[in-house]
């Protein structure tokens, strides 16, 4: 058996809390590592904790400056050469662009680290699908992602996600949240066939535990919708029925829902609130306005009508929650439309998983030294298009 089936078999017959031991027997045995360490990014996509020591411990590092941090952020293996001849490998860790962490491998020199980058990077890859699959039946590695403790309500609303990224031909995507250990009614739901890609993007009302309680309400009925294969204007009217139905409009939740047909680039959407969507399209930044329609759960059998839109390759979309456009600087002027486009223009290089921590960066200057008191939600969507299919459609409605 040669040495990359042997890893990819341990980690395949590890049991669920032992990948990272099996893993690091194999890689002793079969490649001389003189180390081998799992850090998983955590919430807050500040900093990669290790797996193997407790959460509050001071093991961690940098996102944005260390060496684990740049193989996690461009997601390519980086190779680092330490004081004494070793040299030290960081892969990154994801499943089909969710970006879990960073595997860090410390071999006995440059040549031995030259001669086994790509397979280690491959089995890298086959960690992380090891590790998600292994998230249903142990909490180790949810444990690792945490610097600080979660509220309740966060903990609901980040089991509610799909992820922080993804990818495919077609798309990239990624999204973030803040503040990442203590949200409350923000959310955002993806899910793609072999044809269409589906999000949603949410901004719930209340705060704490009836917040994420009325998000995952709505968000569990558009998932129930969509899965019976409905469309999405009649997606929106059976999750309002259900909100309704339990609230008696006391509550609702605003949501923008995309259908995107993946070969064309032409999406139906339902605007039913507050969500905002700005476009990045030959270097000029456009707000995205649709037909407004009632929140979710505001008033009895509501009808939806979904309207049209198209995408072309080498747009950007970027969707934000009130809790971005509406926050308050310290002299009392809102972040904006205008303050969004800037971010837009000046993180334009960066891929789309980079792209929502980048803008709520920008949006922690904006808002000064106070904290927030509301959730912020920024989820950014590249389109490639489907290679040899031809771009049509037109904006307007259903």
């Amino acid at each position: 058996m040669n040495r990359f089936a042997a890893a990819e078999r341990a980690l395949r017959t590890a049991v669920p809390d032992e990948l990272l031991d099996a893993l690091r027997v194999v890689l002793v045995d079969r490649y001389d590592a003189d180390d081998v360490e799992l850090f998983m990014a955590d919430y807050g996509l500040s900093v990669l904790q290790a797996v193997s020591l407790p959460p509050d411990s001071a093991e961690s590092m940098s996102v944005h400056s260390s060496a684990a941090g740049r193989a996690f952020g461009s997601q390519q293996p980086y190779r680092e050469e330490t004081r004494d001849g070793r040299a030290r490998l960081h892969l990154p860790v994801s499943v089909r662009g969710d970006r879990l962490g960073v595997l860090s491998v410390t071999l006995p020199g440059t040549d031995a680290a030259r001669d086994a980058e790509s397979e280690l990077a491959e089995v890298a890859e086959v960690l992380g699908r090891e590790v998600m699959v292994a998230d249903r039946d142990t909490d180790r590695y949810l444990r690792a992602r945490r610097r600080d403790r979660l509220t309740l309500a966060a903990e609901m609303q980040w089991q509610l996600l799909p992820g922080s990224s993804c990818s495919r031909p077609e798309y990239e995507l990624g999204a973030q949240l803040e503040p990442a250990y203590a949200i409350f009614g923000d959310n955002y739901d993806w899910s793609a066939t072999a044809d269409h890609l589906t999000l949603y993007v949410t901004n719930g009302m209340g705060e704490g535990i009836e917040a994420s309680l009325l998000t995952s309400l709505a968000i569990n009925a558009l998932r129930n919708a969509r899965r019976a294969g409905i469309g999405i204007a009649d997606q929106a009217a059976l999750a309002d029925q259900a909100v309704y139905a339990h609230y008696r409009g006391r509550c609702y939740l605003s949501v923008l829902m995309f259908d995107f047909d993946l070969a064309t680039g032409r999406a139906r959407v339902v605007d039913a609130g507050s969500p905002r969507l700005l476009r990045l399209r030959d270097g000029v930044v456009e707000a995205v306005d649709f037909e407004a329609q009632l929140p979710l759960g505001m008033f009895e059998e509501t009808d939806y009508v979904a309207q049209e839109f198209s995408v072309e390759p080498g747009d950007r979309l970027v969707f934000v929650s009130d809790g971005v456009h509406a926050v308050a600087s310290p002299k009392g002027e809102a972040y904006g439309e205008g303050a969004l486009a800037r971010a837009m223009q000046s993180t334009r290089l960066l891929p789309a998983a980079e792209v929502p921590r980048a803008v709520l960066r920008e949006l922690t200057g904006h808002r000064g030294g106070a904290a927030p008191d509301d959730d912020a939600l920024v989820v950014c969507l590249d389109w490639h298009g489907r290679p040899g299919e031809p771009v049509t459609g037109t904006a307007g409605s259903e």
